[in-house]
């Protein structure tokens, strides 16, 4: 797993952990829900100032970001789609 996946990966992991949609972590970190999803799909390359933003706005170390996966792990399943619980 490259970088980029591996910072995909753990958002999506930290995000959904903590019930935060993308819409909500987007307005948090000031920034587009489009740049979270590609973020998250490996398809964006994030600069330094956006990841600070974002675990900021998630109030997690950017290690975090970093962490390796286990080979075991599943992929972190998404939010259910609809409203969220406030």
């Amino acid at each position: 797993m490259d970088t980029r996946a591996r910072i995909g990966w753990n958002l999506r992991r930290i995000r959904t952990s903590k019930k935060i949609t993308q819409e909500n972590l987007a307005v948090d970190a000031n920034v587009d829900r489009t740049a979270i999803s590609g973020i998250e799909r490996s398809e964006y390359n994030p600069s330094v100032d956006l990841l600070d933003r974002l675990v900021d706005a998630l109030g997690i170390d950017i290690s975090e970001l970093f962490v390796i996966p286990a080979e075991s792990a599943l992929p972190p399943d998404p939010l259910k789609a609809g409203r969220k619980p406030k």
